[in-house]
């Protein structure tokens, strides 16, 4: 009987798949397995055989089930690592799927001066991108025969209409519609017929302000162009006032801010000058207010525009203004 035990534990080892270890298994340990078997004639033996038998067969059944088991579960590891190893799943690789979206940079920028305009008491205005002749040009005090209009190479369409240079044309209909006393922004795209660079391109964002009320002087100005460069720089930031000139404003200057590429050591950004021309402004001219039917002797204002994508560059470092509007996602998505 030994031998019979002995030979079934060495097939038990000797399994190489779960199959023949089932087989094994059914004729050793099952029904009809030797084990069964053994223990229906134990009927035949006398009380004394039948306590050695029965002793015997228990811790055969005992050794038996162990060496099972112990094989069994060997097999179950193994099918469980190969079905790991055919099942694993990378769990850097992103999601399959649409990918969260992100705002482009120069909507944050954007929305991040709203925010902080409307806490100093502006309204948010919009304007369509398609102007008239007026209100681009002549209710700001650019006539057809000025000089500065060479200044804005313009994209003409049909019937006098073109697609807007500044967002200026916003704020005289801000006058129009709503009169002084006025508070607003008007941010948004515009367009110039311009060669492009690393720092000019044919279309672009701006946003430009207005504040209209009575004894409004520089000093306003100065204060409100301060607040909003540290809020947006998170830091102090050297800038320069120089004049300008504008027809709709006067006195006019430029604001210019040192270049936060290059620190002012000069680069393709700054014109390799040091200083980038951030933001120009400076009081309303007294024709511009008369035109959208204010009366200048009564109310006066700043006015001021902002390069949005030119900010953009100088927040995030970026050397070359073509890769805004590159569409390479690669890029917009550090943002």
């Amino acid at each position: 009987m030994q031998d019979l035990i002995d030979s079934a534990l060495a097939r038990i080892e000797a399994a190489s798949t779960a199959e023949e270890l089932e087989t094994v298994r059914v004729e050793v340990l099952g029904r009809k397995g030797v084990l069964t078997q053994l223990s229906k004639d134990m009927g035949k033996l006398s009380p004394d055989e039948r306590a050695s038998r029965g002793k015997f067969i228990n811790g055969a059944k005992q050794a038996l089930e162990g060496a099972y088991e112990g094989r069994k579960s060997s097999f179950e590891r193994a099918a469980l690592a190969k079905r790991l190893d055919a099942e694993w799943v990378d769990l850097t690789v992103p999601a399959p799927g649409p990918r969260p979206g992100s705002l482009h940079p120069v909507t944050q920028i954007q929305w991040e001066i709203e925010d902080l305009f409307r806490t100093l008491g502006f309204t948010v205005l919009d304007g369509p991108e398609v102007e008239t002749e007026y209100h681009n040009f002549d209710a700001l005090n650019i006539p057809a025969d000025h000089p500065a209009r060479d200044m804005q190479d313009t994209f003409w369409l049909e019937g006098g209409h073109l697609l807007r240079t500044h967002t200026s044309p916003v704020q005289v209909r801000g006058m129009e519609k709503l009169g002084p006393p006025l508070r607003m922004i008007a941010p948004g795209r515009v367009f110039r017929n311009e060669s492009v660079d690393a720092s000019h391109e044919h279309t672009f964002y701006q946003l430009e302000g207005m504040m209209i009320d009575r004894n409004v002087s520089v000093g306003n100005l100065i204060y409100f162009m301060k607040t909003l460069l540290t809020a947006i720089f998170k830091r102090d930031v050297t800038v320069r006032l120089r004049p300008g000139f504008f027809p709709f404003v006067e006195p006019g200057f430029e604001l210019d801010i040192r270049c936060l590429i290059c620190g002012g050591d000069g680069c393709p950004v700054c014109k390799h000058s040091g200083w980038v021309e951030l933001l120009p402004c400076g009081l309303v001219n007294p024709h511009v207010l008369r035109k959208s039917g204010i009366d200048p002797t009564e109310w006066n204002g700043f006015a001021f525009g902002l390069g949005l994508t030119r900010l953009v560059m100088m927040r995030y470092a970026i050397d070359d203004i073509r890769w805004l509007q590159s569409g390479d996602l690669r890029f917009l998505r550090q943002f």
